[in-house]
């Protein structure tokens, strides 16, 4: 293992307050929560607390600097000469030294090594348009062992947003907090509901009568079928709102509405008759269509 002072880029006589100032600049850059995926980093940034946890202390710093100890905080063997016992040469018993050898380790690291947090998981699903706008629930299996955990999708999730799971990562180190599950949330594009804001938009097309005289239609939500008055005299581009049939929301936000945007549909096939009577009624009853489009 390298030299701690080069580990944390100080010089041997530096003052205690220049190694914490030193640990506090290396552990930021180097913290593997500003550097997400980068193993490389993160067995430096254990390297440095390591380091850390022995020139922080005055106590150990000095028994490192006068070799009784190496960079891993083990006691060094050096002190045992030929014909001496183990308790003649630490002032104890076998006991003792096996104590305050292995005593300093607890999970594989010495006494006092700074917690970390546990490593976060990553996930990734896939929901439709309704299941975003209701919420739902989605059970995961974590590949450890099988286990399984319930997910709730809170309604008005949006495409690509993160939900995070606290504590439900990995285990901690040294008494760290455990990760967290990050799961990154794509929703399926619908064929015909819309989203804008915690609106649902839908084009919902009528017939000629239907527009002319109004009628009552059933009209498709994220709840079901529902049904909807349409006003005598509706056009192309009228649109209804259907309170509360939109997106939800945490808490007490509450939903947003449904605007069902009219669209006027004619036959698909041309009707002789129809147009014998358009020709009639235009003769008395003509109308600029596009007279919003003048300039002013």
């Amino acid at each position: 293992m390298k030299n701690l002072y080069s580990i944390l880029e100080v010089a041997k006589g530096a003052s205690q307050q220049d190694i914490k100032s030193a640990y506090r600049k290396l552990a930021k850059k180097h913290h593997p929560d500003a550097n997400p995926g980068d193993t490389k980093v993160e067995e430096k940034f254990k390297e440095i607390s390591a380091a850390y946890q022995i020139l922080g202390d005055e106590k150990l710093r000095a028994r490192y600097d006068r070799g009784e100890i190496d960079e891993s905080g083990h006691e060094k063997m050096s002190g045992f000469r030929s014909g001496r016992t183990a308790s003649a040469g630490f002032g104890g018993g076998a006991e003792d030294i096996f104590s305050e050898i292995f005593g300093n380790f607890r999970g594989g690291g010495f006494r006092g090594r700074v917690p970390e947090k546990g490593r976060d998981r990553k996930f990734a699903i896939e929901i439709d348009f309704t299941q975003s706008a209701l919420g739902d629930k989605r059970r995961l299996t974590m590949g450890d062992g099988g286990r399984t955990l319930d997910v709730a999708i809170p309604a008005g999730v949006t495409d690509g947003q993160q939900i995070r799971l606290k504590g439900q990562g990995e285990p901690g180190v040294a008494g760290g907090p455990a990760g967290d599950i990050l799961i990154n949330v794509s929703v399926k594009p619908h064929g015909f509901f819309r989203r804008e804001g915690k609106n649902v938009l839908v084009e919902l097309p009528i017939s000629l009568p239907e527009a002319v005289l109004g009628a009552t239609v059933k009209v498709p939500t994220v709840d079901g079928t529902v049904n909807l008055k349409v006003p005598p005299g509706s056009n192309t581009g009228t649109t209804l709102r259907l309170k509360g049939k939109g997106i939800g929301g945490p808490g007490k936000e509450g939903r947003g509405d449904q605007l069902v945007k009219l669209k006027v549909v004619l036959p698909d096939k041309q009707d002789k008759e129809l147009q014998d009577w358009v020709t009639k009624w235009s003769k008395k009853h003509d109308y600029d269509a596009r007279s919003k489009l003048k300039a002013n």
